[in-house]
């Protein structure tokens, strides 16, 4: 199983990680990694993202922004 994150901007397009993620093994990494470099990934331009399952949506949008 490989876990992996799309990223968007919030019109929906997709955009380059400011951060180059790996493909995790498990999904608890894949969340662990985004919950430390969320920070980095919005201000690099994402607004957004999507994680996968061996390319299946498991879910998302899930904002990189604060709620307000």
């Amino acid at each position: 199983m490989a876990w992996t994150w799309r990223f968007e901007k919030s019109d929906g397009t997709e955009v380059q990680p400011a951060v180059e993620p790996e493909e995790f093994s498990t999904q608890g990494d894949a969340e662990s990694w985004i919950g430390e470099v969320w920070r980095d990934l919005q201000e690099g331009g994402a607004d957004q993202v999507f994680l996968y399952e061996d390319g299946s949506r498991v879910y998302g949008p899930m904002s990189l922004h604060a709620e307000s």
